[in-house]
């Protein structure tokens, strides 16, 4: 609960206590608030109890903890059931991304020369690095007088 007080902001709550209730007063808040804190502790416990009891034994195996979306997420989806390391481990984002920089720059990335020469089709990719065929100096575009 109070894992990030340090001991300057520990000896500060001292201090001030001190102040604000008196050596001699100070004994008895405290224990006044541990009995607070214990009863609230108890009472959250039967509560949690109770609760446990009434929903039966198919949720014997029930967390509270559970209850928290980030706590459910990740003890669903790191469940080894769905794989999803795997899928995870599957992706290189790195290479994913110098293969479409060097498309868009234009360069030939060494996956991409690999697949294109084994026999035209590159996996069901597309070869963004390829560029369009220049007309040769013949082939000249059909002329339309009409259009003009």
């Amino acid at each position: 609960m109070f894992n990030d007080i340090g001991p300057l902001e520990l000896a500060t709550i001292v201090v001030l206590a001190v102040l604000v209730f008196g050596p001699d007063k100070l004994p008895k808040v405290i224990q006044d608030v541990m009995r607070t804190i214990r009863k609230i502790r108890e009472f959250s416990e039967s509560a949690k109890a109770d609760i446990r009891q009434e929903l039966g034994p198919e949720f014997k195996d029930f967390e509270f903890e559970d209850l928290n979306p980030k706590n459910f997420v990740r003890k669903h989806l790191d469940s080894e059931e769905l794989g999803l390391k795997e899928i995870r481990n599957g992706f290189d984002l790195k290479k994913e991304m110098a293969e479409v920089t060097d498309a868009v720059h234009g360069r030939e990335s060494d996956s991409s020369s690999s697949a294109g020469a084994g026999g035209g089709s590159t996996g069901g990719r597309v070869d963004m690095s390829k560029k369009p065929e220049d007309p040769g100096k013949d082939d000249r575009p059909p002329f339309d007088a009409d259009a003009t």
